[in-house]
This record gives C-alpha cells, sequence and structure tokens, in this order.
C-alpha cells in the first residue's frame, strides 16, 4: 500500500512531509490527520532537526477534506463531529507551534483545509500557478479550526471577504493578502525553498526558537511595561546561553558560528 505521508531527514538536519495522495488531490481525511499530526511532533522533538518543509506530490498541495471522509462526517452525531474537529485543529496546533522553522511548498491548488496548512507555516513559497479557496461555505460549513491561523495571517478585513465568497485566489493573490512570502515559476520552485533553507542553516537553531516564540508574544499586544520587560528578560537570557555565547563570540572573531558549520 503506497504511504500517504513519505517523510526525510538529512544529515544538515532538513525534515521534509511530503502528502502523496496525488490521484485524491492531497485530501485529508481522519487517518491522514492523525498521520501528519504524529509526525509533525516526532519531528518537532528530535533534536537533530533544524527546519522543516511542508510539500506535496501531484499537481495540488491539498484539497481539504476527502470526499469520504465528508461522506462518513454527514452520519455523525454531535460527539464525533467534536472529536474529528478537535483532531484537525491539534494538527493545525502541532504545525504552528513547531519549534523549528517550516516552509510550505505550495506547488499547486490548496483549498480548504489545504489553506489552514499553508497558514501555519512561517514561510510559504507559492507556484505561479498555485490557487487559493477557503471553500468551506459552499458546503454549508465553516473554516473554523483553520480560521486562527488564516485570519492571522490574512487579517480581519479580507477574511470576510474570502470566507463569505468562497472564491477561488491566484498566488499572486495570495502573496497580496499575506498568506504568501514569495511566488515564482515552477522551476525555480525547488531552488527558491533550498536558498531558504540554507539562509535558516545559518542561524542559530535555538534563537530562531526563540524568536518564533517572540512574534507569538507581541502580536497584537498593547506595547505595555509588561511587554517591555518580556522582551528585555527574553534577550537576556538568550544571551546568557551557550548558543548566544558563541554566535557573539564568531561574529568578533571573524569566523562562522558552529552550528553553521554543521551543513556538510
Amino acid at each position: 500500500m503506497t504511504p500517504a505521508i513519505l517523510t526525510s531527514l538529512d544529515a544538515r538536519g532538513v525534515a521534509e512531509i511530503r502528502l502523496n495522495r496525488p490521484a485524491l488531490h492531497n485530501a485529508f481525511d481522519d487517518t491522514l490527520i492523525a498521520d501528519l499530526t504524529a509526525e509533525l511532533a516526532a519531528f518537532d522533538a528530535d533534536p537533530a532537526v533544524r527546519v522543516l518543509v511542508l510539500a506535496a506530490e501531484g499537481k495540488s498541495f491539498s484539497a481539504g477534506a476527502d470526499l469520504n471522509w465528508m461522506k462518513r462526517m454527514a452520519g455523525y452525531g454531535q460527539a464525533e463531529n467534536l472529536d474529528d474537529a478537535r483532531a484537525l485543529a491539534q494538527l493545525m496546533q502541532t504545525l504552528n507551534q513547531m519549534r523549528v522553522p517550516t516552509i510550505a511548498r505550495v506547488q499547486g491548488a490548496a483549498f480548504g483545509g489545504g489553506v489552514g496548512l499553508a497558514a501555519c507555516c512561517d514561510i510559504v513559497v507559492a507556484s505561479e500557478r498555485a490557487s487559493f479557496s477557503l471553500s468551506e461555505v459552499r458546503l454549508g460549513l465553516i473554516p473554523a479550526v483553520i480560521s486562527p491561523y488564516v485570519v492571522g495571517k490574512i487579517g480581519a478585513s479580507q477574511a470576510r471577504r474570502y470566507f463569505l465568497t468562497a472564491e477561488r485566489f491566484d498566488a499572486a493573490t495570495a502573496l497580496r493578502l499575506g498568506l504568501v512570502h514569495e511566488v515564482v515559476g515552477d522551476a525555480a520552485l525547488d531552488d527558491t525553498v533550498a536558498t531558504l533553507v540554507a539562509a535558516m542553516l545559518d542561524n542559530g537553531p535555538q534563537a530562531m526558537g526563540a524568536a518564533k516564540q517572540l512574534i507569538a508574544r507581541v502580536a497584537g499586544q498593547p506595547i505595555d511595561a509588561a511587554l517591555i520587560d518580556d522582551t528585555a528578560q527574553r534577550i537576556a537570557t538568550i544571551r546568557a546561553t551557550t548558543e548566544g555565547r558563541e554566535g557573539l563570540t564568531a561574529f568578533l572573531e571573524k569566523r562562522s558560528p558552529s552550528w553553521a558549520n554543521q551543513q556538510g
């Protein structure tokens, strides 16, 4: 049986998770959700992992929910629907809170939950032929568990449009909305991802994780005494770490820090 998810980890610490249901447009069901959550958690717990790339086989990134899964859900009661929703919410939260930088490589259509996966990644690189849709209302549903991440990327004003119209939009529009960071031709997709990965391998692994936590702490918060003190505490703490000391020492000695030498 062909695995629904392909994973790899190279000597540099670059992990990849690749959705592998191309015939089904990489739509996900309860089994794929559980497996993907488990793989993300395993990579997150592995200290050898420094960057994670989320990709997909075939012409679509992810079409969201699998039709057969939706048929089963139609017969579920409240309790079963809640369990399913919580499992999907756990997947999104796990991806969003990864300690390592995450890059979504979006080569094709991303609909519904597929948009959620992209929104949960730190950086999204999309092909020019990629397309997006928050299509749930067409089915009489709402993009509920992905909404914190999608609204966080595109803002409430744009969500008011795209959550309600379910219209399909292209990669250029996704770039303008803030869902996507870079749009390139198909031939440049892998090179662009590789360039971003190489840039992050030059950075302190702990510092990048701390930077992600910093963003989550300060985003949307009032700049008050508590926030100012929190940021001061964070920089003071990281300066005193082994990584922080090594980074500053390497800079002053005009050499590469130890982690940059681990690229192989």
